[in-house]
């Protein structure tokens, strides 16, 4: 009887230290996942503070503390488009920064873009013209490849607009484009429907027949943004403008056949015209360009946002 309580006992013994081992074990997991958690908390918080740090520091050019003599340059590329970099919201503060500057001497508008929004280059046109009168600083316009569209629509509010020869130039016109598929799904045997409260509210749904009343309604509006433009570009150009029956007709043409048709003043890059026009060959860009913690917010947007909102979740317990 005595062995066997004796047994009995060194097998309780021997549960129970067991089972505290394997607790032991567990707390040690908890607290490493516990401070893993919070390590990982703390780099994501980290990692949101400099993101905001550098896209703060980014919204100023580092070219506005500089006051020694120079040729300001502003680069307009790509699409003009709302948020774009080549939209009135990055361009404008560039502007003034540029011209506010008391060491700039000239600003040079270095053009590359087919165009985009009336709304944006329309933006642009009005800030350059009231900063220049507010400045009193000369404002020039050089095309690298394309000028065309929107883009001219910003480059004639410019004093003077320096190409290359084998520029693409003008396209004074606007568009509205789109499909229609109404045939295509009556023959596939499909049904549209669309809903909508307000005989006009679908009248450019591509699946949607389109009447003769809507068609001239869009080809009003479109007009009348076409004449805007018209009077931009002949307040710009002034008496150095050619206008015939083709100038608003929306063609484009040659640097060459541009400056014949007074488009453009002369033939120039952005170093010629720095020092022959601007007597400053000096060089500062205010172009507010995309920094590498935007492209990165871009590119890995959607793992920075989960990590941020795990931040926020694990917070509480950071208490």
């Amino acid at each position: 009887m005595n062995n066997e309580v004796n047994l009995g006992g060194e097998t309780i013994a021997w549960e129970r230290a067991t089972i505290e081992k394997l607790l032991l074990a567990d707390l040690r997991e908890r607290r490493a996942a516990r401070r893993w958690r919070i390590f990982r908390s703390l780099l994501w918080m980290g990692l949101l503070a400099a993101l905001l740090w550098v896209l703060w520091v980014g919204q100023w050019p580092a070219a506005s503390a500089v006051s020694a003599p120079h040729t300001a340059v502003i680069s307009i590329r790509g699409e003009i488009a709302s948020r774009g970099e080549a939209g009135a919201e990055s361009v404008l503060p560039a502007l003034r920064s540029a011209l506010e500057d008391s060491g700039s001497q000239a600003l040079i508008l270095l053009i590359n873009s087919p165009g985009g929004s009336p709304v944006q280059a329309g933006l642009i046109s009005d800030e350059i013209r009231r900063l220049r009168a507010l400045h009193d600083k000369p404002i020039y316009a050089v095309v690298e490849e394309t000028c065309a569209s929107a883009a001219y629509y910003i480059a004639s509010a410019a004093d003077d607009i320096y190409v290359d020869k084998a520029s693409i130039v003008g396209s004074i016109g606007v568009l509205m484009d789109g499909f229609g598929f109404v045939d295509t799904l009556h023959k596939l045997g499909v049904e549209r429907r669309l809903l909508t409260a307000g005989e006009n509210k679908g009248f450019l749904d591509p699946f949607s027949p389109q009447t003769e009343a809507q068609r001239q309604y869009a080809q009003v509006m479109l007009d009348q943004i076409h004449q805007q433009f018209i009077d931009v570009v002949k307040q710009g150009r002034g008496e150095r403008l050619k206008a015939s029956a083709d100038t608003f007709s929306g063609l484009f043409w040659t640097g060459q056949q541009a400056v014949g048709l007074g488009l453009a003043d002369g033939y120039g890059s952005l170093d010629s015209v720095a020092r022959d026009v601007v007597r400053q060959e000096r060089l500062i860009d205010y172009t507010n360009k995309e920094n590498i913690a935007e492209r990165l917010a871009k590119r890995f947007g959607a793992a920075f946002a989960q990590g941020a909102f795990g931040v926020l979740k694990a917070a509480p317990a950071l208490r």
